[in-house]
């Protein structure tokens, strides 16, 4: 099941997108997606509804906002590919490399404005979790049953702020709009291949990153496993689960990111990402 949610901001609808890629209107059974709509349960009662019984959304184009809304912690997994690792000269983690992104997730194709004075903005694709059923210390044989769904995630960073104010990686990752969420959120029934799934980011038509999620160091279970050992995982959290080898900091010489540039990005069976890059309005209060 691929669940989505379009709209204008902040007046998103719930839909579905059926097997002919279509979205169907859902307000007759729900009024949003929300973290208590991803109880088992609640999904189960949705997954059971025949797609072509639910009404055509009156716009097939409209704008696609967080395929949740209200999502709670943004928790990230760094270092989390063998080739990003070595591209930017760290050893792989022996423990899963945690930080979190202090922002609120986007719609995919939603513009990207970058920070007053950007100096290094720069891209990440990842497969993104969704939380279904929180907890602490969650089994990794059962974490599957914690997850509610997959998503595609663009984990933007500013690296002049990650890198060289503090060392800290939050501070570079949270500027608003640094975390486009979606076009959906897919069950893991409807994704099987979730563990072995090609992913992809360009920047202006150029390809930076063609990874798989078979190269992960840490996979889906395991990462939800560790995770609840630190945080009370809850319904909506998300995780993003890292990102392979391309990101504009591993190239010679680094290449970032500028107002006017177009980033599309991909993972298979989890849809499409497009967005423009814009430069910090200089009028726009500080």
């Amino acid at each position: 099941m691929k669940l989505a949610r379009i709209g204008a901001p902040g007046r998103e609808r719930p839909a579905l997108v059926d097997p002919a890629g279509r979205l169907r209107d859902l307000g007759a059974h729900v009024s949003d997606i929300t973290p208590a709509l991803l109880a088992p349960a609640e999904l189960a009662r949705l997954k059971a509804l025949d797609p072509d019984s639910l009404p055509l959304a009156a716009d097939q184009d409209a704008r696609l906002g967080p395929p949740v809304a209200g999502v709670g912690k943004i928790i990230c997994i760094g270092l989390n590919y063998t080739d990003h690792a070595a591209e930017v000269g760290l050893p792989l983690p022996v423990e899963p490399t945690i930080f979190m992104k202090g922002c609120h997730p986007t719609g995919a194709n939603d513009p990207v404005t970058l920070p007053q004075g950007a100096e290094k903005g720069d891209w990440e694709v990842e497969l993104g979790i969704v939380i279904s059923q929180g907890g602490l210390y969650i089994n990794e044989a059962r974490a599957l049953d914690h997850v509610a769904g997959f998503c595609l995630v663009n984990d933007l960073s500013e690296r002049s702020y990650q890198m060289e104010r503090g060392g800290q990686w939050t501070k570079g990752k949270s500027f608003p709009g640094f975390a486009p969420m979606g076009p959906w959120l897919v069950t893991p029934d409807d994704l099987p291949g979730y563990a072995e799934a090609p992913l992809w980011l360009e920047v202006n038509g150029h390809r930076y990153q063609h990874g798989n999620t078979r190269n992960l160091v840490f996979g889906v279970p395991a990462i939800v496993s560790y995770v609840s050992r630190f945080f009370r995982l809850e319904p909506g959290d998300l995780i993003a689960t890292g990102t392979p080898a391309g990101v504009g900091l591993g190239q010679k010489p680094p290449v970032f990111l500028k107002p006017g540039d177009v980033v599309t990005l991909g993972l298979q069976g989890l849809g499409t990402q497009r967005q423009e890059i814009r430069a910090w309005p200089a009028d726009r209060p500080t």
